[in-house]
């Protein structure tokens, strides 16, 4: 049995689903981690030596990537087992519930040390909603398109983060600039939070007028909704798995060093202004709107493993030549690097989506690909951070920053020798790799 191809309408409402979905969960996050780089540290975590405090307030923004495999390992299960859509439901109301209530958080001066305790449970709900989300929003957009075509609809879920992070970057300096700081530091930060609840409602509108993906429905058509999906890829997938959580450290690592450790260095060791750091992301993030889905579209004519592997050794080389012309202090120069930086992880991230989803069966393919993806996070992007800045301060220079990044760029190339190359034609729903 094989479904019909879907109508142009619902593709459009797939890929708008996945992109509004993950933008959303994605600002939810962001937000959060531009919070912490510069509010929420002196909020929530007083401190008189500057750098401790950022150190905790990045713990904290840890908790968010650890909490991930919780739901990855939840709603991946039930992505296979339920289905797609009623899942993308319950993730996405729960991101944005606890986004909205970090907005209403009483802080330190208010409540002590039990204000850190609630902000790290509300961010640790974020983690499991984003952990659900990633895998559901790809197979969303792609398992309703054109196999051929896989990573251009995959990216769908992957202009999310840029888009996030952009508008993330955009609402808090904006707040800042309009508010004076006394005004901003005691209620005006909690507006960007706040926000979440309307983009929940409309993420929400999306997804209830979507149906089920086509595969999904000939999965459940033939009775082969898996049982224990975890047990399952653990058991019979297990190299498809090594293979996602591998290609995934690079990418997280680099972006982390370009959106977050980046408006750290640039304040306590360049000495620049902070606005000079937001500024360059939300050029690069803009930029990567386009690139995204652009080199999503490319690795459907190219090798995604080829493409990979050039992206990969570009992550690792270029903050040896960023650093060093940062230490100019030039806004231009700082931009310029923070564009080639985050173009280069478009590079890795656009068809990574695709990548990743193309290892497993298409019967566990949520489930293999959130696990993939929420435990790369927890060695890649939660402790990059708190790396980042724990190697700056021991060691006082950006060497070893750009070596650990270089020894993540090692571990993704391995990732991609190990990845299997896709199909062209769409696969027996029950085959695997």
């Amino acid at each position: 049995m094989t479904e019909p191809p879907p109508d142009r309408k619902s593709l459009r409402r797939a890929f708008a689903a996945s992109l509004s979905g993950t933008t959303l969960e994605y600002y939810d996050f962001a937000v959060y981690s531009v919070a912490s780089a510069t509010i929420l540290g002196k909020l929530f975590f007083p401190s008189s030596d500057e750098l401790a405090g950022t150190m905790l307030a990045f713990s904290t923004y840890a908790v968010g990537y650890v909490s991930r495999p919780f739901g990855g390992f939840l709603f991946g299960r039930l992505g296979d087992i339920l289905g797609r859509k009623q899942v993308l439901v319950f993730t996405l109301l729960l991101t944005g519930i606890a986004t909205f209530l970090i907005g209403v958080l009483p802080t330190h001066a208010a409540l002590g040390g039990g204000a850190a305790v609630l902000l790290v449970l509300l961010r640790f709900a974020q983690g499991v909603g984003v952990g659900g989300e990633w895998g559901g929003a790809v197979l969303l957009s792609s398992e309703f398109g054109d196999p051929k075509r896989r990573g251009f609809w995959a990216s769908a879920a992957q202009i999310g983060p840029p888009a996030g992070t952009l508008l993330a970057n955009g609402v808090l300096p904006l707040l800042a600039l309009i508010l004076t700081t006394a005004q901003f530091e005691s209620w005006g930060w909690r507006i960007a939070f706040l926000l979440s609840g309307v983009l929940v409602l409309f993420g929400l509108w999306l997804r209830l007028r979507l149906e089920e993906t086509p595969v999904f429905r000939e999965i459940a058509a033939r009775g082969e909704r898996p049982k224990a999906p975890v047990r399952e890829v653990l058991r019979e997938e297990p190299r498809a798995l090594v293979t996602g959580i591998l290609v995934r450290i690079c990418p997280d690592v680099l972006y982390s060093l370009f959106t977050v450790f980046v408006l750290t260095y640039m304040t306590t060791k360049l000495h620049m202004p902070k606005s000079d750091g937001t500024i360059a992301v939300m050029i690069g993030s803009a930029c990567q709107l386009f690139l995204m889905p652009a080199f999503g579209a490319l690795s459907d004519r190219l090798s995604r493993r080829t493409m990979y592997l050039v992206g990969t050794i570009a992550a690792a080389v270029w903050p040896f030549v960023f650093f060093p012309l940062a230490g100019t202090r030039s806004f231009a120069v700082i931009i310029v690097g923070v564009v080639v930086a985050l173009a280069i992880h478009a590079l890795l991230y656009g068809p990574q989506a695709a990548l990743i989803t193309e290892q497993f069966s298409a019967r566990l393919r949520y489930t293999g690909s959130s696990l993939a993806y929420t435990l790369a996070g927890v060695v890649g992007g939660a402790v990059a951070p708190l790396v980042f800045t724990a190697l700056l301060a021991g060691f006082g220079t950006w060497v070893v920053v750009a070596l650990y990044l270089a020894f993540t760029g090692v571990l993704t190339l391995v990732g991609v020798l190990l990845s299997r190359v896709a199909r062209e034609t769409p696969e027996p729903v029950g085959a695997r790799p």
